[in-house]
């Protein structure tokens, strides 16, 4: 299994997640500036879950993958979400390791 705080060996991946089933890698549409991004079954790049477009622009469109788009519109919107946040972080947030040292002030 891979590490996934090792470094892809695809320039283009940004990470990967998974929804309890299915395995799922987010890649950019370029190393530099990508207007999209492809969320595929991870082993599998040629079944496309979904493409998300329009990312220079700020118009985004969300294109689903031919078996996916039937899929519950609750799943479709934790898997659009799951897929930006590995785009932008490299990983799911809530994957993040927490504070070391909480800090608070008592006021």
């Amino acid at each position: 299994m891979r590490n996934p705080a090792a470094p892809a060996a695809d320039p283009l991946e940004r990470g990967r997640f998974n929804d309890g089933l299915t395995d799922f890698t987010v890649r950019a549409s370029s190393a530099n500036a990508p207007d999209s991004f492809q969320v595929a079954v991870t082993g599998n790049p040629a079944d496309l879950v979904l493409i998300v477009s329009g990312l220079g622009s700020g118009d985004l469109h969300a294109t689903w993958g031919e078996t996916w788009r039937a899929f519950a519109p609750d799943w479709k919107v934790w898997v659009e979400d799951a897929a930006f946040k590995v785009f932008y972080n490299g990983h799911r947030i809530d994957n993040r390791p927490g504070p070391i040292n909480p800090r608070h002030c008592d006021g």
